[in-house]
């Protein structure tokens, strides 16, 4: 069964890269790059995966993780940044947050991500 999965990066280039992989796999992907764009979709749509960076402009990806904490508890909110520092990464995992990728990450490292949250999701189901 396809997932449905929310990518937030304001770097276009990842977006573009990890919706042509995970379509591939049959995933229903749908990509933004401004953050509150993709707040305003959390607020009208549960995703069972969301991919969102942290550090960004206007509102950043622990925002992001809370207002999707809000609306369901069984979405895995996965979290991508390129300052990767443990305060950080507690901070995510602490508001739970389902994993943790530091950037430059390569694409297998977060396929490798969504497929133990849709694992997971799964698991969750039975």
């Amino acid at each position: 069964m396809p997932i449905q999965i929310l990518v937030l990066d304001d770097e276009k280039i990842v977006g573009e890269r990890l919706k042509a992989s995970l379509e591939k796999e049959g995933h229903i992907i749908e990509i933004f790059v401004h953050p509150v764009a993709a707040l305003n979709r959390l607020k009208e749509k549960i995703f069972d995966v969301v991919v969102t960076d942290i550090r960004m402009d206007e509102v950043d990806g622990i925002q992001i993780l809370e207002e999707v904490r809000k609306k369901s508890q069984k979405t895995k909110v996965i979290m991508i940044t390129g300052y990767a520092t443990l305060e950080v990464a507690r901070e995510s995992l602490t508001k739970g947050a389902f994993d943790f990728i530091a950037k430059p990450f390569k694409l297998k490292e977060i396929r490798g991500a969504i497929q133990k949250a849709e694992d997971a999701l799964q698991a969750e189901a039975n």
